[in-house]
């Protein structure tokens, strides 16, 4: 990731100040399956934004934006999955993630799009340039598991048979300290009793629901990523649930600390950087 340019007047102060961002939204809830016919589509990732040289002002509040996970739904009810909310620092935004398809209701747009549901002529979410890909159309077949929602490195994969299709790549940041991988999509559910879930994803991305057991799992907390599609059964599963997003900024630690924060984050150094990073989910600020 490129180095932050600095031109500090005088050690600690903020005048001419610039930082290096990662903003990740919410990613989205997982579709439903019905009881017979294909799978639910999987959540699309959270939008996944980062770059330096974020020019900041002295004594001038900055709200940063942590947005939630989307909401799952329940077996046979013909509804999308929830979007994610979306997140921001500054003037910075990224698009909550699309919810997963279902029967009747077609994948959602958002940061990355939401999976379709698997039958014919089921319909994904487009993504959001520059912050994520798409959740694919399914392909011409009844009875397939749902397609993969889309994340920030990949679209979801196409289904092809009654197992779901895996969720599409996150990308991975190193902001942190640590090595990350965030915003990846959620799996598509089976299609029928003999398939199988899609594949959890990099970056956070859920698995989706398995024939019988149906539940799709829950998009991973602070990763903005997909949730599960719902799998084929005739009992009361449901999808998963979206992941939270994450606001992370870092500058030199040689210079001065923030003069206030609210939203509680946290505060390290690391590499040669201070390192601010924001997982509750609400609108805080920080003032420099």
């Amino acid at each position: 990731m490129a180095g932050i340019l600095q031109t500090l007047v005088g050690r600690g102060g903020a005048t001419g100040r610039t930082v290096e961002y990662l903003v990740v939204a919410g990613g989205g809830g997982g579709g439903s399956a019905d009881n017979a016919t294909g799978g639910g589509g999987g959540g699309g990732a959270g939008g996944y934004r980062t770059a330096s040289g974020f020019a900041i002002t002295a004594g001038t509040p900055i709200t940063v934006t942590v947005g939630v996970g989307g909401t799952n739904v329940t077996n046979n009810v013909n509804a999308a999955g929830g979007d994610g909310g979306s997140s921001s620092f500054s003037t910075i935004t990224s698009i909550g993630g699309g919810g997963g398809g279902s029967n009747g209701a077609a994948g959602r747009t958002g940061g990355s799009g939401g999976g379709a549901f698997g039958r014919t002529a089921g319909v994904g979410g487009a993504g959001t340039a520059g912050q994520g890909n798409n959740g694919p159309n399914s392909a011409t077949a009844t009875d397939f598991g749902g397609t993969g929602g889309g994340g920030a490195g990949a679209a979801g994969s196409v289904n092809s048979s009654v197992n779901g299709a895996a969720g599409g790549s996150g990308s991975n940041s190193s902001i942190s300290g640590t090595s990350t991988n965030y915003a990846g999509g959620g799996g598509g559910g089976a299609g029928t009793s003999a398939g199988t879930g899609g594949t959890a994803s990099s970056g956070g991305g859920a698995g989706g629901g398995g024939a019988g057991a149906a539940t799709g799992t829950n998009g991973t907390a602070n990763t903005g990523g997909g949730g599960g599609g719902n799998g084929v059964g005739n009992g009361t599963g449901t999808s998963g649930s979206g992941g939270s997003g994450v606001v992370i900024i870092r500058y030199p630690d040689t210079f001065a600390l923030a003069s206030s924060t609210t939203g509680t984050p946290t505060v390290t150094t690391a590499g040669g950087y201070r390192v601010y990073k924001w997982t509750n989910t609400g609108t805080w600020s920080i003032t420099f």
